[in-house]
């Protein structure tokens, strides 16, 4: 585990429980008799329980690949767990009886009780599951490992869905690391077959796709797919984890799929500055992983590396239809799929994606661009945000706008920054013309109005944050869309839209409900919205309420 958290935080990751606190714990859980050298939890365990220590003693063992280590000795009244204790997936950690003695054994369940009852224990326990869980991240001694190459668009993938899930794991690279040959060599692996995930239970993946790491890594509870939900919740980005968190928080049975990772977007943002409480700014990943874990502690369920296909909305319970084949129903849906970037037409660019041109700036993007000039297109804030991060570490960044300048479409705060960088150069007027380059991005040509012909420059990282293109494709014919493909929502459906969808109540739709009657969009997916986080997460917390009132309405079942 990372020393410097460890020795900086170390009560509040391992905080000791007091006589009267053990005491409250007794009600939820069960006492069972710990015998010296017994294991208790192993690695890839699901459905873990926490484990309380009440008499003699406990190890904290992490497993690597490349070795073992001793996190922490656990005495009585301290506790085994962390996050994934909670949401009941898979964990990280042996735990081994190293003096015989008592412990307490509170299921996932009555955990969730115990959070959500306890005001004091709750804050002691979320507060050392998430550190436990930071420390995870940051240790080098995971047993999980992504082999692959810092120039490989498939290994940044795969790189970025389990650092944006706080999944921990060692990331080495064919191209610097000095283990790598030995690693191939152990685990039979061609360097032509990289990226290659080696999983807890020794599993060597080829190549594999998001899905099929989440499958194989447990990174989801089990779902009853049968079962009817209050609501399902369609993406988990700001708005739809807001949705989550209050629906959950409300007594509400709610389920959320998520594509990739909690946070959407917003979750690649390097530093939010503009949002209410947060005076220093944070970051979009820790923004995200606060909601998810606030949307756990209140009993929502996730699902991630699921995406929606397709709204059964001929009948209610609606069903969602998932690209694992899977169809999940529900009263109320939430359509919080937001949006992505417009693709420039520009030739090649699908080849470059990931080797060169990129849709978000993490630290991992800006880490393969360290010291070299990069280009940012786009005018609105998360372009702006993008610039100012990666002018820390890149050589000169090249800010690029078809129009006259920043000040229709970004905050006065990061214009101003811009300004005053001088490792940031602004092109008005400018449109990026080519890409190219072999197996990356290498060479870029763009056209200004100051210069007669295209200007062409070794450059081989673009980042593209321009436009706004509405994941609504899986709606086909269930809502109504504008003329761009996001969803109409209350006031802004027309009477003819709400005739054609056969309406079948007296009472026009709520705020931010769609055409189908308990089905709302909220979000960057809807038509009207306002491009801010605090407007997302606004909107998912008003719809809870309009969910609470269509579940007493009376409903077309077929």
């Amino acid at each position: 585990m990372a020393n410097s958290l460890y020795e900086s935080r170390r009560d509040q990751m391992f905080p000791r429980l007091d006589a009267a606190q053990l005491a409250r714990l007794e009600s939820y859980g069960r006492r069972l008799t710990a015998h010296a050298g017994e294991v208790l939890a192993q690695p890839g365990d699901a459905h873990r329980r926490l484990l309380v220590v009440l008499s003699g003693s406990l190890d904290i063992v992490l497993p690597a690949k490349l070795g073992q280590s001793l996190l922490v000795p656990l005495l009585p009244g301290d506790f085994a767990g962390e996050l994934s204790t909670l949401r009941g997936v898979s964990g990280f950690v042996r735990v081994r009886v190293r003096e015989a003695g008592e412990v307490l054994s509170i299921e996932e369940d009555r955990l969730r009780d115990l959070v959500q009852t306890d005001a004091e224990l709750s804050e002691i326990m979320m507060r050392a599951f998430i550190l436990r869980r930071m420390g995870l991240v940051a240790s080098e001694d995971n047993a999980v490992m992504l082999i692959g190459s810092s120039h490989s668009a498939a290994t940044l993938l795969l790189a970025k869905f389990l650092t944006r899930n706080n999944y921990p794991f060692v990331n080495i690279d064919i191209d610097t690391d000095p283990r790598v040959q030995d690693l191939l060599d152990r685990f039979h692996v061609g360097v032509d077959e990289v990226p290659v995930l080696i999983a807890c239970s020794g599993n060597v993946m080829r190549n594999p796709s998001i899905a099929d790491v989440a499958a194989e890594l447990q990174m989801n509870p089990h779902f009853d797919d049968a079962a009817v939900r209050d609501v399902i919740v369609v993406g988990a980005g700001p708005a739809g984890l807001s949705a989550a968190v209050y629906a959950a928080s409300e007594g509400l049975n709610v389920l959320v799929v998520e594509a990739v990772a909690p946070g959407g977007q917003a979750g690649t943002s390097s530093r939010i500055e503009n949002y209410l409480g947060f005076p220093t700014g944070i970051s979009g990943q820790a923004l995200a992983g606060r909601a998810f874990v606030q949307s756990q502690k209140f009993g929502a369920n996730l699902s991630i590396a699921r995406h929606a296909v397709k709204l059964h909305c001929d009948r209610r319970p609606y069903g969602v239809e998932l690209s694992d084949g899977h169809i999940i129903q529900a009263s109320n849906v939430i359509i919080a799929t937001g949006a992505r970037y417009r693709e420039l037409d520009l030739e090649n660019l699908q080849r470059f994606v990931g080797a060169g041109v990129y849709y978000a700036a993490t630290h991992m993007e800006a880490k393969l661009c360290k010291g070299e000039h990069v280009i940012v297109v786009g005018g609105g804030n998360s372009a702006g945000q993008a610039a100012v991060f990666l002018a820390g570490s890149c050589r000169h960044v090249h800010i690029m706008v078809r129009a006259d300048g920043l000040s229709e479409s970004m905050s006065r705060y990061l214009i101003r920054r811009i300004e005053d960088n001088p490792n940031i150069t602004l092109h008005v007027r400018t449109q990026l013309t080519a890409l190219e380059g072999e197996q990356r991005l290498e060479r870029v040509r763009w056209r200004t109005p100051s210069e007669a012909s295209p200007v062409e420059q070794d450059i081989a990282h673009v980042f593209l944050m321009t436009g706004a293109v509405p994941n609504t494709a899986w709606l086909a014919n269930c809502v109504a869309l504008d003329d761009n493909g996001f969803v109409r929502t209350g006031p802004d459906i027309r009477a003819e839209e709400l005739t054609q969808a056969r309406w079948p109540l007296e009472r026009r739709p709520h705020l931010l409900e769609t055409s189908l009657p308990g089905v709302y969009a909220v979000g960057d997916a809807r038509a009207g919205n306002v491009k801010r986080i605090a407007s997302a997460v606004g909107e998912g917390a008003i719809c809870v309420q309009f969910v609470h009132r269509t579940l007493h309405e009376p409903v077309r079942t077929s």
